[in-house]
């Protein structure tokens, strides 16, 4: 350690050069160089952490997605789950302000292993929805009718449809979503099967994330509260990859 620290050149020791943090990575290729890196990124200031990262590292927000996606010659289906937001009351509790549930968003297919990410169609399932999915026997189906502007001046202009049928044989289901959009004049159909398999995903997924939507998790056992951020980042959309499914 002395002895390398007497060879190096004053330039090294420039806390934010890019060129001494690109060399003492390629150095750390070896495990025996890591206590080396170490030293000396602690004694000149430098970082090792991935760019983006450190880039980044003010503007993250905390909030992470997940999803489990089908996919099928006809359609894709994304699985996801929509926490539920909290308002503080005079009293200084918290209640929830807006309701969580589960997220099925339908694409259809354009050709083999392509599908329109711009003409996506969702599906939110309330938590009673949610237990009819958990619930359901292998002969059994159900059927659930939304209209997203109910209660207001739009309501029966857009009116979706969901109904999940048994294939036979115990082998899984068949997922059909209708939306009918009056003022378009437009008539959707999104169409895929369910595999048993895949169907057990899930059913497990629905009963782990059914409390959280719920809220029942923050009462329970509460988290700290989000801190708004200054610069708050646009949400990007991360879409499923198609080829990794199909290439299995």
């Amino acid at each position: 350690m002395l002895k390398l620290s007497r060879f190096l050149p004053s330039r090294w020791r420039v806390a934010r050069n890019e060129q001494a943090r690109n060399f003492l990575l390629r150095k750390a290729t070896k495990i025996k160089d890591t206590f080396w890196l170490s030293a000396f990124s602690s004694q000149h200031g430098i970082s090792t952490s991935g760019p983006d990262l450190v880039a980044n590292a003010g503007n993250f927000s905390g909030r992470r997605f997940a999803q489990y996606t089908i996919f099928k010659g006809k359609a894709a289906l994304s699985v996801s789950p929509k926490l539920p937001s909290f308002c503080i009351m005079d009293s200084g509790s918290s209640r929830v302000d807006r309701k969580g549930g589960v997220m099925l968003t339908f694409w259809p297919a354009v050709g083999q292993r392509k599908y329109d990410w711009q003409k996506k169609q969702v599906f939110a399932l309330s938590p009673t929805e949610v237990g009819s999915l958990i619930s359901l026997g292998p002969d059994e189906s159900c059927e659930f009718l939304h209209d997203p502007s109910m209660k207001s001046s739009l309501e029966g202009q857009v009116k979706k449809s969901l109904s999940v049928t048994p294939l036979g044989n115990s082998s899984g289901y068949f997922l059909n979503l209708n939306v009918v959009n009056t003022v378009q004049k437009t008539n959707e159909r999104f169409s895929l099967p369910v595999t048993k398999a895949e169907f057990a995903v899930m059913r497990t997924a629905l009963s782990y994330v059914l409390p959280h939507i719920m809220g029942w998790d923050q009462v329970i056992g509460p988290r700290l509260p989000n801190i708004p951020q200054n610069t708050p980042r646009q949400r990007r959309e991360v879409l499923p990859d198609p080829d990794f499914e199909w290439g299995r």
